[in-house]
């Protein structure tokens, strides 16, 4: 306490309760600011969710699409391997008819040597 004020008693006590009333108007409920045009939170929401179904829908297709290429990409891959497999079995079955016909050539051709000198 300081002695050379010399505040008495009624001095302490009114500022003692200015002191209180400071503190409660802390406490009292500001006045609210109301908006110019009203927020309407259920629309908000509504596109909001709206928003993130369209994405996942186009997430969704992407997703769809990306595998649809990738098993129409296996389809035409096995295709070809299908397609390798038979031209190289028609090849081997055209070399083999090619050299069973230059046997057969050959053995006519032996056997008609052999006529030819008998």
């Amino acid at each position: 306490m300081n002695h050379a004020k010399k505040v008495d008693f009624n001095e302490r006590q009114k500022a003692a309760a200015e002191a209180k009333q400071a503190l409660l108007a802390k406490f009292k409920p500001k006045p609210m600011v109301t908006a110019a045009e009203p927020i309407d939170r259920a629309a908000r929401l509504a596109a909001e969710r709206e928003a993130l179904r369209a994405a996942r829908a186009a997430e969704r297709e992407a997703s769809q699409a990306a595998r649809a290429a990738a098993a129409e990409a296996q389809r035409l891959a096995e295709q070809r391997a299908q397609e390798d497999a038979l031209m190289a079995k028609r090849a081997e079955r055209k070399d083999r008819k090619q050299l069973m016909k230059m046997d057969a050539q050959q053995r006519r051709a032996a056997r008609l040597a052999l006529y030819a000198k008998a």
